[in-house]
């Protein structure tokens, strides 16, 4: 692993330098299949944030496919190779706080890819937070949850009774996949789940 000056996730410059040193192992070069199943069993276009985008492959994939999304990142960097990458989507990557950021329509559909498990776990009731005041009654969480015991991060595992707890009061889980296209990292340690946010 390269040696970085940055030590601390929760600060954009941690992740820049890894964007600008093309040091990134939770990048899958692609859109991983559970997204591309889920979009294909449920084909009405929704309103989607993409929080933590990093490359941005999936704001890409979900605007072709007619959805209306936004992607955010704090870092400049991830939000520069993000641009890069989705081409004429690139106006929808805003540089944004997740904890700020107000998505300029109401949206119903929240991507989880690799941003719950990249902040340490103190963060992890202010993220669940978010969500639920983003999301209406009804709107989806969904994507994938990273479950590891593992005691260093990122990617911070969380233990699945821990998820349950967290989004248990506002959320209700009504799919829960194995995930078959795992990059390293992640593999044989992440399930795709979608919570309904509950009334």
């Amino acid at each position: 692993m390269p040696e970085f000056d940055t030590r601390d996730p929760t600060a954009p410059a941690f992740w820049s330098e890894r964007f600008e040193r093309q040091f990134m192992p939770w990048d899958s070069g692609g859109v991983p299949q559970a997204l591309k199943d889920f979009v294909a069993r449920h084909p009405e276009p929704r309103t989607a944030l993409i929080p933590g985008c990093g490359t941005g492959y999936e704001l890409a994939w979900l605007s072709e496919a007619g959805w209306d999304a936004i992607a955010i990142d704090f870092s400049p960097a991830a939000v520069d190779a993000a641009r890069n990458t989705v081409g004429r989507w690139a106006d929808r990557v805003v540089e944004a706080d997740f904890f700020q950021f107000m998505p300029p329509r109401p949206i119903d559909f929240i991507y989880e890819r690799a941003f719950l498990c990249a902040l340490p776990p103190a963060w992890r009731p202010r993220i669940v937070q978010r969500w639920a005041e983003l999301l209406p009654s009804d709107g989806l969480l969904a994507g994938f949850f990273f479950f590891s015991d593992q005691p260093k991060g990122p990617p911070f595992g969380i233990a699945r009774t821990e998820l349950e707890r967290l989004l248990s009061p506002c959320f209700a889980l009504i799919d829960d996949q194995p995930v078959a296209d795992s990059i390293p990292v992640f593999a044989g340690k992440e399930r795709w789940m979608v919570w309904r946010r509950l009334s």
